[in-house]
């Protein structure tokens, strides 16, 4: 297990003492740079007085259940395979959930999340913890991602890279992520998918990155915060436009 402490920087907004983010199997799910997620988030909530902790978590130690966010990257097929069997079994991550913790998952860990989806051509049984399936699409989905987020979370339109064969389809009491105005997604007219405090995406880039807000929904929900001060986005707006000019052109 490795762990590291950030102290904050200036004054406390208020809520857990110290903010808890774990990166679960980065040796098995760690894919396009999705580690940039966990280090945005640390970043941001450090600027604004949290202190956080990460912890990684590798495929062969104990998920602990305690934490306030847990994020999970993408990864190839046989790696998928071996992560859900050894989530399935550990059952941390299922105890967290039912404690209210925030996960953030992306791609592979994003199909994790749902009943069931495919590795080298086998159906492979998921975590179970949102209403979704994946199966295999008649291409691969690879290039610039975006959508106009559902208006209920207050985000942004997103902004990412997706790389996937697969494609998901969302069960009852799950809602679509974003409305697809370029690449795929989940099938072509929708992306991604959340419920409570549970988030999955296609979006590499590393998504929180590219999509700030998003990274401070996040936040707002692990420690139970309505709103967070505003930081200066300069190079994160820039980022975010220039992506979305490439897709225009």
């Amino acid at each position: 297990m490795s762990t590291e402490s950030f102290p904050a920087i200036g004054p406390s907004i208020g809520g857990p003492s110290v903010l808890r983010l774990v990166w679960i199997y980065p040796d098995l799910l760690s894919t396009y740079g999705d580690r940039g997620n966990l280090l945005i988030l640390a970043r941001r909530a450090q600027q604004r007085g949290i202190p956080v902790e990460l912890t990684e978590i590798r495929s062969d130690q104990p998920v602990p259940q305690s934490a306030d966010i847990y994020l999970i990257g993408g990864g190839e097929d046989g790696p998928q395979a071996l992560a859900a069997q050894r989530l399935r079994a550990d059952t941390g991550l299922h105890r967290a959930v039912g404690q209210g913790s925030v996960i953030f998952a992306v791609c592979a860990g994003y199909q994790l999340l749902g009943t069931s989806f495919f590795a080298k051509g086998t159906q492979c049984t998921g975590l179970e913890l949102l209403d979704l399936y994946s199966d295999r699409g008649p291409s691969r989905a690879v290039g610039e991602l975006a959508g106009d987020i559902d208006p209920r979370l207050g985000v942004p339109p997103l902004s990412g890279f997706e790389n996937h064969g697969g494609r998901t389809h969302l069960g009852n009491g799950v809602s679509p992520l974003a409305r697809v105005t370029a690449g795929v997604g989940n099938d072509g007219t929708s992306e991604g998918a959340w419920r409570g405090n549970i988030l999955g995406t296609y979006a590499h880039g590393p998504a929180l990155a590219r999509n700030p807000a998003l990274a401070d929904l996040l936040l707002r929900w692990a420690i139970g915060a309505a709103s967070l001060p505003p930081l200066n986005d300069l190079w994160a707006d820039r980022l975010r436009a220039e992506r979305m000019a490439a897709i225009r052109t």
